[in-house]
């Protein structure tokens, strides 16, 4: 007798320089700027990531710097660059895409409002694997795709939930937030063809 096959895809916001001093401090300027530029109030800014459960496996899923050549121990699928595509040849700047089987995302505990179950398809939690190392791996902090704004972890994350034919309807950083790059990640996905944005 075949067994129930058990899956879980999660979304997590997680507070932009949850884990360090410095991305805090820069992501605070550069909100400040923005806003300002835009004649608004200042949010609060997020990045997501996603963990992934199917068949006993748990899979994280993010964008992250790259700290050294050991990426199969990081389950890295794909790099690019930060900046500039001249400079990413360096590590300093450089991205890596991860689906990590039975890895940790450092500040997954700051998430705000806990995970947001997205589906317990396993047909779809397996889509969504397998895209993975499909992903865009444009310039990051750069809008090099013309999406209107610039590519990162966040861009990374929407385009992987609306190819994989997830809703993204309601999906957004909780209140008072901001999540720079989602929507580019949108657009890319729907010049794909996707259905459903």
């Amino acid at each position: 007798m075949q067994t129930a096959r058990t899956a879980a895809v999660d979304l997590h916001w997680i507070p932009l320089g949850a884990g360090g001093h410095c991305v805090r401090f820069n992501g605070r300027v550069f909100e400040a700027v923005e806003a300002a530029c835009q004649h608004r109030q200042r949010c609060a800014l997020y990045h997501v990531a996603l963990v992934v459960e199917l068949d006993g496996d748990r899979h994280t899923i993010e964008l992250a710097p790259s700290p050294d050549a050991d990426e199969a121990s990081r389950g890295v699928v794909a790099t690019g660059a930060v900046g500039s595509r001249h400079v990413g040849r360096l590590r300093l700047f450089r991205y890596e895409v991860r689906c990590w089987s039975g890895g940790s995302i450092p500040d997954l505990g700051e998430a705000v409002g806990g995970p947001r179950r997205l589906t317990s398809d396993p047909r779809v939690a397996r889509r969504l694997l397998d895209l993975v190392a499909t992903v865009p791996t444009a310039v990051w902090g750069r809008d090099e795709l013309k999406a209107g704004e610039m590519w990162n972890s966040n861009s990374m994350i929407a385009w992987l939930i609306a190819t994989a034919g997830l809703s993204t309807a309601r999906l957004g950083p909780p209140p008072r937030g901001r999540a720079p790059g989602w929507n580019a990640g949108l657009e890319v996905a729907r010049r794909s063809g996707v259905d459903g944005l």
